[in-house]
């Protein structure tokens, strides 16, 4: 069963991302809502999208965090190698098993070791520091589901501090609001507005290179090695199918369905090699 990885930089950067999303809330509904909406029949609806998508991130992340990206089991006894070259085997069903010798045992076509978790991932893409865990097959729907929501957040966030600032009073019977209650608000406007800017860009980014891997069917690390593309060219519904799962397109945003957890045809089984 997966756990929570000791890793110092990934348990900040989930320490940091709450932080942020919090933080966000915290502004949209205390300083943007309530002091310029007062009133209007959109604050609530504003409060419920908002904290709408919150919890769907939150929800997402969590998934991804504690979610089982793909670890290969260990075998119950380490394979000696000793006497053996690391490279490629044919499989009897026609798929390459590669030699982990940090682990000591064959691996399926795609698994990847990762350092910081110190085992082999089922197509690995990448550690990712922010959900503390490696994105791998069974766990890169949640995470691009969490990118989505936060690119969704940012640009939300963007857009409620706009509309405060132009159009400040939504009711039409506001009162101005004392100086140091402008200058608080002017304050966390601009914190927040960096931060979503900052957050967007980071996480559309991101969105873009997943994006691009799942469509080429080569992942970061196979890019990296010069390993992909897998199988060829294939329709890019398809191929989000393999990582989103197969129900209906639709349904792929919702963390609460599960992500599939076997997308590849090759057995689970290790190769029987010859004596």
């Amino acid at each position: 069963m997966p756990i929570f990885r000791s890793d110092p930089c990934g348990i900040v950067c989930v320490i940091l991302t709450y932080v942020a999303l919090f933080y966000s809330d915290y502004v949209v509904i205390n300083w943007i809502v309530l002091q310029t909406m007062q009133g209007s029949l959109w604050a609530p609806c504003h409060v419920v999208v908002f904290n709408t998508l919150i919890f769907l991130a939150i929800m997402a992340h969590v998934r991804a965090v504690f979610s089982d990206p793909g670890i290969v089991p260990l075998p119950r006894s380490r394979i000696d190698f000793s006497d053996m070259h690391a490279g490629k085997i044919e499989a009897e069903d026609g798929g390459e098993w590669s030699v982990c010798a940090r682990c000591e045992m064959y691996r399926p076509p795609r698994a990847h070791h990762c350092r910081v978790c110190q085992r082999c991932i089922r197509r690995m893409d990448h550690h990712c520091p922010w959900i503390n865990n490696c994105v791998g097959e069974w766990n890169q729907k949640y995470f691009l589901q969490f990118l989505v929501f936060v690119g969704m957040l940012c640009l939300y966030s963007l857009f409620l501090i706009a509309t405060s600032w132009i159009h400040p009073c939504s009711s039409g019977h506001c009162k101005p609001p004392p100086m140091m209650i402008k200058q608080a608000r002017l304050m966390h406007s601009v914190i927040l507005s960096m931060e979503s800017i900052l957050f967007g860009l980071f996480v559309s980014a991101i969105l873009c290179d997943q994006l691009q891997a799942i469509f080429s069917d080569e992942t970061a690390v196979e890019q990296v090695k010069r390993q992909g593309p897998y199988r060829g060219h294939r329709p890019k519904l398809a191929l989000m199918g393999e990582v989103c799962g197969k129900s209906h397109p639709l349904l792929w945003l919702l963390p609460c369905s599960s992500a599939p957890t076997s997308h590849s045809s090759i057995s689970p089984h290790p190769p029987i090699l010859p004596v």
